[in-house]
């Protein structure tokens, strides 16, 4: 592993190793589910200045080794709600919060996996599209257009290359549109005796991006645009606020509410309701 991959990908700030873990470490751990050991060892990194932890050596594989050895046909077994009910209760969010609104919204399911979540909308009423990079590989980003509402669920984490991700956001994003995503924060999670136990960090999982309030803020001030959080897990990224989703930033104080522990997914109408 060379010097400069362990400098930290947001902010070039030298990143600390973390003790190592196996690479069958999975989120399922926090309900108690252990996979055999692997016998393989990831490191992760941690940035001292802003905070965000990362493993190069996973986010340096190709597309067909994340394919291979996490995104197979084994990975339900660390993610068992990925296929349907995260989709499914996200969808339902998604139209308690902007149903009434749904005609002025242009939505894009960004890292949507199979599409479900962009199907069920569809159903009501929406214009919906989905995209994921393991899917739907043919596709041309530029050519998606631009989106009013981009929702990213559970993506952050897995993507290695996060300067890459915001440059798709960017692309993607109407002058006035909004993304909300969700990734679970990880300050005091990381170092300072704690290494790496905490349980989001997952590489069977393909949790190798992991984000703090500092660094998520850094990546956003780059694009133009504003952070915000409703809780340690949901969060927004913004220009201006359009009006038809006023009604949620009037409920985005900072992190009202604690993260729920070992749940499998979180709703984001937990946190602004």
């Amino acid at each position: 592993m060379s010097g400069a991959a362990r400098h930290c990908p947001v902010c070039d700030a030298a990143g600390t190793p973390l003790p190592a873990v196996d690479f069958n470490k999975s989120c399922e751990e926090a309900n108690g589910r252990f996979l055999p050991p692997s016998g393989i060892f990831i490191q992760y990194f941690l940035c001292g200045n802003c905070g965000f932890c990362f493993a190069p050596e996973i986010c340096s594989w190709t597309t067909a080794e994340f394919e291979n050895r996490i995104y197979n046909k084994d990975y339900a077994e660390v993610d068992p709600d990925c296929s349907g009910p995260r989709p499914r209760a996200n969808a339902a969010n998604l139209i308690e919060l902007f149903g009434e609104r749904r005609s002025e919204i242009r939505h894009l399911d960004y890292g949507g996996g199979s599409g479900l979540l962009s199907e069920l909308l569809h159903k009501a009423g929406w214009n919906s599209t989905s995209y994921d990079p393991f899917h739907d590989k043919g596709v041309r980003l530029g050519d998606l257009g631009k989106f009013d509402l981009i929702t990213a669920y559970e993506v952050f984490e897995h993507v290695p290359d996060v300067t890459a991700l915001m440059s798709d956001l960017r692309l993607l994003l109407a002058h006035d549109g909004i993304v909300l995503f969700s990734t679970l924060l990880s300050d005091g999670k990381l170092g300072q005796g704690q290494g790496t136990t905490w349980w989001y960090a997952s590489p069977r999982n393909g949790h190798i991006s992991l984000f703090s309030r500092k660094s998520l803020a850094i990546l956003a001030a780059r694009e133009g645009w504003t952070f915000g959080s409703f809780s340690p897990v949901s969060h927004v990224l913004w220009r201006t606020v359009p009006s038809w989703a006023s009604h949620v930033f009037r409920t985005a104080a900072p992190l009202p509410n604690p993260a729920p522990k070992k749940r499998r997914f979180w709703s984001f109408l937990d946190f602004t309701r």
